[in-house]
């Protein structure tokens, strides 16, 4: 059975594609693309059928993850085939809860950093849409950093639905 997870920011074109490409490659590298599903959205419609900013995509390109993308907006029907949802910040989180169907639903969103225990309280990852090329680096290595303890804990679920 396949877990399923999608990264939610507000456009989809910069931090969710980033950690959706990220993880991605980490699913792959443990050796479980073939259990787990990754994908990305954005709370608003804005740029839907765009490419990732183009930061985005250098950035990406430049530490060695794919990139290929187009923007779309999440829809509150997708919880039903969701395992996890991925905000990216308290905003993004605020969203999702209200768009959650069912109370069940709300319990699949969890904040991206707080797979990171050294982000201590400051879970949020910020928007580096309107800033420099340095926003996008630290947005990277924020979801790298997480990266490792959402896959440890994605590699448990799916190790709880084995037993």
């Amino acid at each position: 059975m396949t877990y399923r997870v999608c990264f939610v920011c507000t456009g989809n074109i910069c931090r969710s594609p980033m950690a959706e490409s990220v993880f991605r490659a980490r699913v792959a590298e443990a050796g479980l693309d073939e259990l787990v599903e990754v994908d990305s959205a954005g709370t608003g419609g804005w740029h839907e059928g765009e490419a990732a900013d183009p930061r985005t995509v250098s950035v990406l390109d430049e530490h060695g993850y794919g990139t290929a993308h187009v923007a779309r907006q999440f829809h509150p029907s997708w919880f039903a085939r969701l395992d996890l949802v991925i905000a990216l910040d308290t905003g993004h989180l605020k969203a999702l809860r209200r768009l959650a169907p069912t109370e069940e639903d709300a319990r699949k969103i969890r904040l991206l950093r707080s797979y990171d225990p050294a982000a201590g309280d400051d879970l949020e990852v910020p928007d580096p849409y309107y800033g420099h090329r340095a926003g996008f680096e630290e947005c990277l290595e924020m979801v790298e950093a997480a990266s490792v303890g959402l896959l440890a804990a994605v590699r448990e679920h799916l190790e709880g639905r084995a037993a």
